[in-house]
């Protein structure tokens, strides 16, 4: 199997995530290259924060702060996500206005929303662009800005500049983690600052985040949890989350809450 370097290091990354392990001698098999040559991409998975280096091969950083490409992360979790975006849905109206961001939570919300009528969406992720392409039914607002590398996502001054002119009835943003200290955190600073400002810009403010984020910390702050109106998830948290959201006025929502 002939590949470049760059897709060959991509699909082992994949694999990665997948199996959570790899082995150097059947990926040499595979790819029909040199071991030395496969050390050489798993050094570079390393140094960029996706694996830990092992006898023989390499398993998943599951601690990293690094941000998987956007694709893996849409492969990640998929039950829970529809899940969540199933419940996210419900808190939407018809003829609502809505920020959402790039994550992968956001394209499952916005799929799920596809029973609602006349909504305007200003996002900016390019795959949520990409999806609402060919629909008539919703107005669809780009934020612009500068493209972010395999994220999908836009940021910049004229991203923030964008969203500062609108206020919309929603904002729906996902995470890195959500810790009882540190609050909601995500892995790249300027992407954070995109979720700040939509944020500060909705009037309800929700907070799309799956089991894995719980009880993790990751580069840079978004906010506070109470900052959040409502946090959705796919799974009934810890009852020591359940009384601290309770504390803190946050409602919850998860299968079966109610």
């Amino acid at each position: 199997m002939a590949a470049l370097s760059i897709e060959r290091k991509n699909i082992i990354l994949e694999k990665l995530n997948r199996e959570k392990k790899v082995v150097v001698s059947a990926l040499a098999r595979e790819f029909s290259v040199s071991e030395e040559t496969i050390r050489r991409d798993l050094e570079k998975l390393e140094k960029e924060g996706f694996a830990i280096k092992s006898y023989g091969g390499a398993i998943l950083n599951e601690d990293n702060d690094s941000e998987m490409p956007f694709k893996l992360r849409q492969q990640n979790n998929k039950s829970g996500k529809k899940k969540i975006a199933q419940l996210v849905a419900e808190l939407i109206n018809d003829g609502d206005h809505i920020f959402v961001d790039p994550s992968s939570t956001g394209v499952s919300v916005i799929k799920a929303c596809e029973g609602k009528s006349n909504l305007t969406i200003l996002t900016n992720s390019v795959e949520i662009l990409l999806q609402l392409s060919d629909r008539d039914d919703c107005d669809v607002i780009s934020t612009g800005g500068a493209l972010v590398p395999g994220y999908l996502a836009l940021v910049g001054p004229q991203c923030i500049q964008a969203i500062e002119s609108f206020h919309a009835d929603v904002a729906i943003v996902s995470c890195k983690g959500i810790d009882l200290a540190k609050g909601v955190t995500d892995s790249n600073q300027m992407l954070s600052q995109v979720k700040q400002k939509m944020l500060g810009s909705a009037s309800k403010k929700v907070l799309a985040v799956d089991n894995s984020k719980f009880d993790k910390v990751a580069f840079s702050k978004i906010c506070s949890i109470n900052d959040f109106d409502v946090v959705v998830t796919d799974e009934q948290p810890s009852a020591q989350w359940i009384e601290y959201f309770k504390e803190q006025g946050v409602s919850l929502l998860y299968p079966d809450s109610n």
